[in-house]
């Protein structure tokens, strides 16, 4: 992709985080994360990679929310981004986590000396469940500020205001500028 199509990706999967993290009120939304985003080149639809926590049934229902959540998603961003045109979301369930769960627990296994497990088991596997994390010495006393700032106000140059005419400053200084061009004969 383009550098454009990159950045605006990066930007998307920022607000769509914070607006579903803070915004959308839906209890079938759990454990969602927005990994990634993919916008196509004329910006028109995105598709929106999310990591759901839990069981089979409650990843569906999850992403099925997030579905319905989408338009509301869309408005917001509407509100928050200046991009003339804010892409169509559709959500996808990304599975690489899962994937690589799956993969560290094969490699465990193995360095034990036991055959894996097959694939029917492997399905039923979940993430382990997040815990609250506590505060600790050094932590931020507030979360941190929103990934999209505004940016700054530009910083207005002060140019010259020219004089008006028929000012009497403006008819002195002519009148002086006429006369150095004279000579004395």
């Amino acid at each position: 992709m383009t550098q454009r199509t990159d950045r605006v990706d990066e930007l998307l999967r920022q607000e769509i985080g914070s607006i579903l993290g803070r915004e959308v009120k839906d209890p079938r939304i759990g454990f969602a994360t927005v990994t990634k985003v993919e916008t196509t080149p004329d910006l028109r639809h995105s598709r929106v990679w999310v990591s759901v926590i839990g069981k089979p049934e409650e990843r569906t229902e999850t992403i099925a929310a997030l579905e319905r959540a989408m338009p509301f998603v869309r408005h917001e961003l509407g509100t928050r981004l200046r991009l003339r045109r804010i892409p169509d979301l559709h959500v996808r369930l990304d599975e690489t986590i899962e994937r690589g769960t799956r993969v560290l627990h094969l490699l465990e296994e193995l360095e034990a000396g036991r055959i894996p497990v097959d694939d029917a088991v492997a399905e039923a596997e979940t993430l382990p469940t997040p815990v609250v994390r506590l505060r600790h010495e050094g932590d931020l006393a507030d979360e941190p500020p929103p990934a999209a700032e505004p940016p700054p106000p530009a910083r207005r140059r002060r140019t010259r205001r020219p004089a008006t005419k028929g000012t009497a400053d403006d008819s002195a200084r002519r009148e002086r500028g006429s006369q150095r061009g004279k000579t004395k004969r």
